[in-house]
């Protein structure tokens, strides 16, 4: 080979190997400014993600009241949304008219604790004094003095704080509106766009997400208010005063899958042995049966039909959903990975790639 065309031969590696280097690097950019969007924006998303699920959820019903009773997509969707707060607004009508009496109740009797707290009488003042906490209460009183001042002056941070919820909620409702609201022409395009040989699939793969989403927000939902149900009549039987205000703490910790049951028996315990030592063993009692029965009925029923979800999945992906998101992805893990699952199944190897027929046994 001649000189001139060696130089020639490693001039063209060399504008490989370059353009390559290049590539890699912009690659590397480009991955760390889609990280760094990703973190920059990630109340926005949380507000998508959380809007898209409850879409996923309305959207059947909007389906199929347009199918059978309205036209027009606008109105059924505005009827289903009306409806649906509806529901809530009743649902918290019930638990704020008792919480309200049961706060009425304690801000009457709570001169009357602190007394008996300060004195070391009844329930809470005799726990005071076997844990030792009112001798500590009493001779740092002036710190916690202080530190309770410091806690009254952020309060423009909590101002903001709830003023930043509210916004949050009234975005995901107006996204979960809009998303179900273009849902059909959405669906139109994606189906467009994938051609008449993968409309069936997508089709297919829509029906299961918004089965296993719809199955599990109502599930679940439903759950916890069996849960606050029975924890308010066992309070009320055994005469655990606030009983509306713990039974509601109990519901909404009852939300968080796997473990929020026991955060609420841990709540409703803590009330009933404050109360009597029978209360509270009762209240345990009740919480141990009723795990059992959520746990090995309740909670496998809902996954099976509709999730469909092996124990080991949905406890790695609630781990590691909260790791990543904390409450929010706890709560959101097992309905994420059933549409994983969903997507897998759909468009994994063995459906991209399907092994070939068995052979005759006479061929083997």
């Amino acid at each position: 080979m001649s000189k001139g065309k060696a130089r020639r031969v490693s001039a063209a590696d060399d504008r490989v190997t370059a353009r390559r280097t290049l590539i890699v690097i912009g690659l590397v950019l480009a991955t760390a400014l889609a990280l760094a969007f990703v973190y920059a924006t990630r109340r926005v998303l949380v507000w998508v993600v959380v809007a898209a699920f409850f879409a996923v959820a309305l959207k059947p019903l909007v389906d199929r009241l347009q199918r059978r009773f309205v036209r027009r997509r606008s109105l059924a969707t505005l009827l289903v949304f009306l409806a649906t707060f509806a529901v809530l607004a009743i649902l918290g009508a019930l638990i704020v008219v008792p919480l309200i009496d049961e706060l009425g109740r304690f801000a009457d009797r709570a001169p009357e604790l602190l007394r008996d707290a300060r004195a070391g009488r009844g329930p809470i003042g005799q726990t005071l004094e076997r844990t030792g906490a009112r001798r500590y209460l009493a001779e740092h009183s002036d710190q916690l003095r202080a530190f309770g001042t410091r806690l009254r002056q952020p309060a423009v941070g909590v101002l903001r704080g709830v003023l930043e919820t509210v916004a949050g909620l009234v975005t995901v409702i107006v996204l979960a509106y809009l998303m179900v609201l273009e849902a059909p022409r959405i669906t139109r395009g994606l189906l467009a766009a994938a051609g008449d040989g993968h409309g069936q699939r997508l089709r297919r793969v829509g029906r299961e997400v918004s089965r296993s989403v719809t199955g599990y927000l109502t599930g679940n939902l439903l759950i916890s208010v069996i849960c606050g149900l029975l924890t308010y009549l066992v309070l009320a039987l055994t005469g655990v005063p606030f009983a509306a205000v713990i039974a509601l703490l109990v519901a909404v910790a009852d939300l968080i899958p796997l473990v929020g049951a026991t955060l609420g028996a841990v709540i409703a315990a803590g009330a009933g042995f404050l109360h009597s030592p029978v209360a509270g063993v009762v209240v345990l009692v009740f919480f141990v049966v009723y795990q059992q029965v959520e746990n090995h009925l309740l909670q496998p029923v809902i996954l099976a039909r509709a999730v469909q979800l092996n124990p080991l999945t949905v406890l790695v992906s609630v781990l590691l959903a909260a790791e990543l998101a904390g409450l929010l992805g706890a709560l959101l893990a097992i309905p994420a990975a059933g549409i994983i699952q969903t997507l897998l199944r759909e468009y994994g190897p063995n459906r991209l790639h399907p092994t070939s027929p068995t052979p005759p046994a006479d061929q083997r």
